[in-house]
């Protein structure tokens, strides 16, 4: 599976304390630089920074060939080059929370998660509680619907159900 990341959930899981559920859940990972450069910003969450500044082996910086020229302009440099890799690539997903950056990426027959669909996903593999991990987020400044945080809360409930 290739799997390329912007910045926003590779900083979430950072401060939650849970990046390496993305190796756990998708074994390797893709970012452009520009996505490493914004962690490692002056502003940048002190861990994020670190963890960027010496980043695991299973995140792989990759270099973008071609800019997607035609990406909007109300679009990061991370954004753009995530969705422009994900595209050089072929990626199975790619990891991003932006609504603007996912309606680009969407546009482009990209298939994207964002944070709460890898912490879903990790949850369900025992690795912490869901809701608790939502709480987290939001005292982070993680801002998400009330609609689709209780959609979210539902595939917990529904898919813990099924589990024997």
């Amino acid at each position: 599976m290739i799997v390329v990341a912007d910045t926003s959930p590779l900083n979430y899981l950072i401060r939650l304390g849970h990046p390496d559920v993305l190796r756990e859940i998708y074994g390797r990972v893709l970012v452009p630089h520009a996505v490493l450069i914004e962690m490692q910003h002056p502003e940048a969450p002190s861990e994020v920074q670190a963890w960027a500044s010496a980043p695991p082996a299973w995140l792989e910086e990759k270099q973008v060939r071609q800019l997607d020229g035609t990406l909007a302009s109300e679009l990061g440099a991370g954004e753009r080059e995530a969705i422009s890799l994900a595209l050089e690539v072929n990626a199975d997903v790619l990891l991003i929370d932006e609504r603007a950056g996912r309606q680009e990426a969407e546009a482009r027959q990209l298939e994207v998660a964002g944070t709460l669909a890898v912490l879903l996903q990790a949850s369900l593999r025992g690795y912490f509680d869901f809701p608790e991990a939502l709480r987290q987020l939001r005292q982070y400044g993680f801002r998400v619907s009330r609609a689709v945080e209780a959609t979210m809360l539902a595939r917990y409930e529904r898919a813990k159900e099924r589990k024997p």
